[in-house]
């Protein structure tokens, strides 16, 4: 038997035990996919038009158009749906809603925050 001989059948043997082994382990499947959540804002009686339009802009990035009639829908229906996306960011988007600060529009400044919550969303 020759060099080249053996050299061929180790080959052969490896790639063999190669096969055989990728055989034996278990597909490995793609990690699942996080539900995107909804940051959605309720109604309040507080809170002026100017104010929630503002907030849906800054901190959603909205156009005006899109914002007011975002805040038309949280008055007439009680809330809505204003962004979509990863749990971290829409805690995010909560929390920065929450943190705007006092409605000075408002005859009497609200300083008491928007109501804000997050919810996920059914997975693809």
């Amino acid at each position: 038997m020759s060099d080249a001989q053996t050299v061929q059948e180790l080959d052969v043997s490896v790639e063999t035990k190669n096969k055989q082994q990728s055989k034996k382990q278990p597909n490995r499947s793609k990690p699942k996919k996080q539900p995107p959540y909804a940051v959605i804002i309720h109604n309040d009686e507080a809170h002026t038009f100017p104010y929630v339009i503002e907030a849906i802009q800054k901190v959603c990035g909205h156009n005006r158009t899109k914002a007011t009639l975002m805040t038309e829908q949280i008055h007439f229906q009680g809330l809505s749906h204003v962004w979509t996306g990863s749990l971290e960011v829409a805690e995010l988007k909560r929390d920065q809603i929450r943190g705007l600060g006092t409605d000075f529009y408002a005859p009497n400044p609200v300083k008491f925050p928007l109501g804000v919550t997050i919810e996920p969303l059914p997975a693809d």
